[in-house]
């Protein structure tokens, strides 16, 4: 058994997947000019460390290496991914509709940084302020904890919008994009 071999067996298929993993979220997010330059990298990293596996194919721990480079890539990439944080998120909230309690919610949501609007909906018990609130990935976590200090029992939905149009956002977002 060749430590050097299956530690480099590990790396090469590790930093392939971890590649993998990047550039399929930029894929997805329209990074057109970072992605393909990363799927150059990675698949040069792919080919090497795959001929390594199928050309000592009489080692099964070669395989078992190989796989768990390929897993623990996965989750390394993952995790880059989530401190990146690319692209913009749309959260809804719903809360308990009070005048005298929430009427200039939205206003310190937008000192805040944030892009809201507003509207009232009738729920099950009753009228509620619904708050529509576009921004950054990276600023996910603290809108949430934001919104939660407005009301506990917040419902709140997000998602990552794929196209943004209009709106007092559209030049930044435009300015971001022109970078990527």
């Amino acid at each position: 058994m060749d430590i050097k071999e299956l530690l480099m067996i590990f790396t090469i298929n590790f930093c392939y997947i971890t590649l993998n993993t990047i550039r399929f979220m930029l894929t997805m997010k329209g990074y057109r000019i970072i992605a393909p330059l990363v799927s150059m990298v990675e698949i040069t990293i792919y080919i090497v460390g795959l001929s390594l596996v199928l050309n000592r194919m009489d080692n099964p721990l070669n395989i078992f290496v190989y796989a768990l480079g390929y897993a623990v890539g996965i989750s390394v990439g993952i995790q880059i991914e989530n401190y990146l944080a690319l692209g913009y998120i749309m959260v809804t909230a719903i809360i308990p509709y009070d005048p005298l309690v929430n009427a200039g919610l939205a206003n310190q949501i937008r000192e805040e940084g944030y892009g809201v609007t507003q509207s009232i909906g009738e729920g099950r018990d009753g009228e509620r302020l619904i708050l529509e609130i576009l921004s950054s990935r990276k600023r996910e976590r603290t809108l949430y904890q934001l919104v939660k200090t407005f009301d506990e029992r917040a419902f709140i939905i997000s998602y990552e919008p794929k196209y943004i149009s209009g709106g007092f956002w559209t030049k930044s977002i435009r300015k971001n994009h022109l970078h990527k």
